[in-house]
């Protein structure tokens, strides 16, 4: 009796520390998104004084799509690190905006490596509950379970584009600026993730890019004080990879 009752001690004592490192046994996500893009260069647009925040520059007309694979390590249970590819394109149109006259128009396609670094200041609680972990439980009360469930983190890094620019017959016959070539991009923005069961979680994801160069759509003009910029929105599914004694992931 004296024994049993130690061992019941010994095991209330230790069951919240052995929860709480749970999130270790999957320190590893697999990532795969898809989603909108948009660009603001020097083709198309309106001017400064004109357009507030730059809003009237979001138009369906400009907007492409993105498509992208990662794969994320968590150093701490708030902080990961992630490396991506992602594929974007590119529109731009003097069509609709100040210089709609010049008749500009560029499609840009670019390959986009990163390392990105994730701050997690809401992180779900879901990934310390063994119950969850392994009978998938679900709570009875659903909105208590969604903000049980959820991951909101910011976002920062490093990365490059390699790009490749087609600009239309009149930007050919009137510019001779590179249409294509490498830049630096900084990477940055906000994402959230919930968890539907165990491995699975599903996100969304918006994240700006500044580019160290002015020719992503194949020109710049005399009256331009900045680099590029281009946005992305998407749609994210995230795998939890089992992490091996060794510290590697399984995939078995």
């Amino acid at each position: 009796m004296k024994r049993l009752l130690i061992i019941s001690v010994v095991v209330l004592l230790c069951a919240p520390y052995s929860s709480a490192q749970l999130w270790k046994m999957k320190r590893y996500e697999a990532v795969a998104s898809l989603g909108t893009s948009q660009f603001y260069g020097d083709v198309g647009g309106f001017s400064n004084g004109e357009n507030a925040w730059g809003l009237k520059d979001i138009t369906f007309k400009q907007t492409r799509f993105n498509v992208s694979g990662s794969f994320r390590y968590f150093i701490l249970d708030e902080v990961a690190a992630r490396l991506s590819l992602s594929y974007v394109m590119l529109h731009a149109t003097d069509e609709r905006g100040d210089n709609e006259a010049r008749g500009y128009e560029a499609t840009t396609s670019l390959f986009e490596p990163a390392l990105i670094g994730e701050y997690y200041f809401i992180r779900n609680r879901e990934r310390n509950s063994f119950l969850f972990q392994v009978r998938r439980a679900v709570s009875r009360n659903r909105i208590k379970d969604f903000f049980r469930s959820i991951d909101v983190y910011a976002m920062a890094g490093v990365g490059g584009a390699a790009y490749t620019v087609n600009p239309n017959e009149k930007m050919l016959d009137e510019t001779e600026y590179p249409t294509s070539g490498f830049s630096a991009v900084i990477p940055f923005g906000l994402g959230a993730k919930l968890a539907i069961d165990p491995n699975i979680l599903m996100g969304i994801e918006f994240n700006s890019r500044y580019a160290f160069t002015d020719y992503l759509d194949g020109y710049t003009s005399d009256w331009s004080t900045r680099n590029d910029i281009y946005h992305t929105f998407s749609v994210t599914l995230n795998y939890r990879i089992r992490t091996a004694r060794n510290g590697w992931p399984a995939f078995r």
